[in-house]
């Protein structure tokens, strides 16, 4: 790697980036739905059962809590993208 391509890219236009990447996961969102994640949660989740990983009933409530969290949150994302 050189030292002028770590510069350009220490340099790039980072609100640009972050605005194309939020644009880019709405319209996924908008064509796919909640697929992806799913297939992904599942994905996660054989790994899990593959590696014999094991939880308490407390860290399964706790995780329980905030996926409820992160589902509220992705409810609110996307009732405003679907208002775009």
């Amino acid at each position: 790697m050189k030292a002028d391509d770590l510069r350009a890219f220490a340099r790039r236009d980072w609100a640009a980036v972050e605005r194309h990447k939020r644009d880019y996961w709405a319209e996924r969102f908008q064509h796919a739905g909640a697929e992806p994640a799913r297939t992904a949660a599942n994905a996660l989740l054989e790994h899990a059962r593959r590696l014999g990983v094991t939880a308490s009933v407390e860290q399964r409530n706790d995780d329980m809590a905030g996926h409820v969290l992160v589902r509220d949150r992705l409810d609110r994302a996307a009732r405003a993208f679907t208002r775009r």
